[in-house]
């Protein structure tokens, strides 16, 4: 009977480790053929039109509406040639992959600007290295420094002279200091002016021209800052600001805005009527409301209470004027609103097959 039960055990342990082996066999057999499998592939990028991704900015061709350039929010940047069936991926030897915002020349739409860095303030957002250069159409590009600025809003070239830039630059998000507010440059580039913004939390957001007399512009600023455990999305240092010298010296526009610390501030200029400028402010995170000047400026008026939902105003706010109807203005959002009476009212923008979270609108010149 012991002989018996001891040839069991002996069987059992017999079977067991060869079961184990074969596993073992298996996992390692298995591994290498992953790696076989794998191996042959290789990986691309196949375009914003197929994958999910943020669209920071999109800027169209003046002189040949089907040539777009589409700046993604954690993908780089995307040139179409076709109006958008096809796309071709132009930034992906560049040392930055997030991307807040860029700009066709409007004296020459062979040179692009991109400011890199998202433009939002999401605790999700990547940071960028600065300011690019193009000068042949998204095919070599080079860094024109503002490294430390991290995320950059937008890029103003002066429309009568292309050696003027002014940068918005919000600055680092998790931390005070560096590179932050306007910047301006008078040589295309080469060297770079702090015009605005003086404190070690004050960026700017947003920036405007006048193009009926482009020596007139707005620059909305912002103090924001995250922690791991907080979010300041406001604060002293956010205001509007005007310019009547193309950017060199800025005013403070106060007469009927608000007098408590606003947060984030959008801009748009009335093509029809440029003297009407319109506001989305932030007030105490998701209240505040949709103010217009209809002196340029000088004195201001609210309209309603709309502001960007959602998340929360620091991740839209975007403010676009129509160039087909005074007074339509459309307010990014999780779902475009528009408003066709200056502010006063607003509806839900008819959306279909398409995602929510809305950061950009874009009107073709020829259309």
């Amino acid at each position: 009977m012991k002989k018996i039960l001891l040839l069991s055990i002996i069987f059992f342990l017999s079977e067991s480790f060869d079961l184990h082996s074969q596993r073992r066999s298996n996992v390692k057999n298995q591994k290498s053929s992953d790696n076989i499998s794998l191996s042959a592939f290789k990986f691309r990028n196949v375009g914003p039109a197929f994958l999910s991704g943020r669209i920071a900015d999109i800027s169209i061709d003046p002189n040949n509406s089907s040539v777009w350039y589409v700046a993604v929010g954690s993908g780089g940047v995307w040139k179409t040639k076709n109006s958008g069936t096809t796309w071709t991926p132009i930034f992906d030897n560049q040392p930055s992959y997030s991307i807040g915002c860029i700009t066709i020349d409007p004296n020459n739409t062979n040179t692009i600007w991109v400011g890199t860095g998202e433009n939002v303030g999401g605790r999700h957002v990547g940071y960028g290295d600065g300011i690019y250069r193009s000068m042949d159409g998204g095919k070599t590009w080079k860094n024109f420094g503002l490294k430390e600025t991290e995320h950059i809003s937008k890029i103003i070239v002066h429309p009568d002279n292309s050696n003027i830039i002014l940068v918005a630059a919000q600055g680092p998000l998790w931390r005070k200091g560096e590179q932050r507010g306007l910047y301006y440059s008078d040589n295309g580039g080469k060297n770079w002016k702090k015009v605005l913004g003086n404190s070690e939390w004050t960026g700017v957001t947003d920036i405007v021209v006048n193009h009926s007399n482009p020596q007139i512009m707005y620059a909305a600023t912002w103090d924001r800052h995250r922690t791991v455990a907080a979010y300041m999305g406001g604060g002293p240092g956010t205001a509007i600001f005007k310019s009547i010298d193309g950017g060199k010296n800025w005013e403070k526009l106060s007469t009927g805005l608000p007098k408590s610390n606003m947060g984030k501030i959008g801009l748009a200029i009335s093509p029809q009527k440029p003297n009407v400028v319109y506001a989305a402010i932030e007030l105490d995170r998701t209240t505040g409301g949709l103010y217009r000047s209809d002196d340029a400026g000088n004195s201001w008026t609210k309209m309603s209470d709309e502001v960007s939902g959602g998340t929360g105003p620091h991740y839209y706010q975007e403010l676009y004027a129509s160039p087909h109807s005074f007074d339509r203005i459309y307010l990014m959002n999780v779902r475009v609103r528009v408003s066709e009476d200056g502010g006063k009212t607003f509806r839900t923008m008819k959306e279909r097959q398409k995602h929510s979270d809305n950061h950009e609108i874009v009107f073709k010149h020829d259309d």
